[in-house]
C-alpha cells in the first residue's frame, strides 16, 4: 500500500503557477523586446540604460545596479564595449579596476531607443488599468 500524497495532484493546476504564469508574462514581455529593440538584448539594454543614468562607473557596481552576477555583466559589457557605446579608464583610487561611462554612441543610441523602451513597457503593461499597473509593479518589487 501507498502513501497518500501530501496534496492532492487534482488542486494543483499548472496556469495557477507563480512561475509559470511570470514566465508567460515574461515570455511575452520579450517578444515585444526582440520586436522594437532588436540590436540589444534587454540586458545589454538594461546596462546601457543604467550606465546612461549613473554616468562613470565601475563594472562591478554596474552588475549590482542591474542585478546581473559579474560573468555576465563582463560579457555584457564586453558586447557593448564591442558595439562601441563603453569607454573605460583606470579608477584613480584603486589601479586595478576600470570605471566605464558610456560613449557618444551609446547616448544616441540610448536617446534613440528609449521611446521603444517605453512602448515596450506600455504594450507589456496594456492589458491593465493604471491602477492595476502601479500595484502590479509594487507586488513584483516587492518580491524582489
Amino acid at each position: 500500500m501507498t502513501a497518500p500524497a501530501a496534496t492532492d495532484p487534482i488542486d494543483y493546476k499548472l496556469d495557477d503557477q507563480v512561475g509559470f504564469v511570470m514566465r508567460r508574462a515574461n515570455q511575452r514581455h520579450l517578444a515585444l523586446f526582440a520586436s522594437l529593440i532588436p540590436e540589444l538584448t534587454p540586458t545589454q539594454f538594461a546596462a546601457l540604460a543604467k550606465l546612461c543614468e549613473l554616468g562613470e562607473i565601475s563594472q562591478n557596481a554596474l552588475g549590482r545596479a542591474t542585478a546581473m552576477d559579474a560573468a555576465t555583466i563582463k560579457g555584457v559589457v564586453d558586447r557593448l564595449r564591442r558595439k562601441g557605446f563603453v569607454a573605460d579608464k583606470p579608477d584613480p583610487t584603486d589601479q586595478r579596476r576600470l570605471l566605464l561611462k558610456p560613449t557618444a554612441a551609446a547616448w544616441a543610441a540610448y536617446d534613440r531607443l528609449l521611446p521603444r523602451a517605453q512602448e515596450i513597457t506600455a504594450s507589456t503593461l496594456a492589458p491593465l488599468t493604471e491602477g492595476e499597473r502601479a500595484v502590479f509593479l509594487l507586488l513584483l518589487r516587492k518580491l524582489t
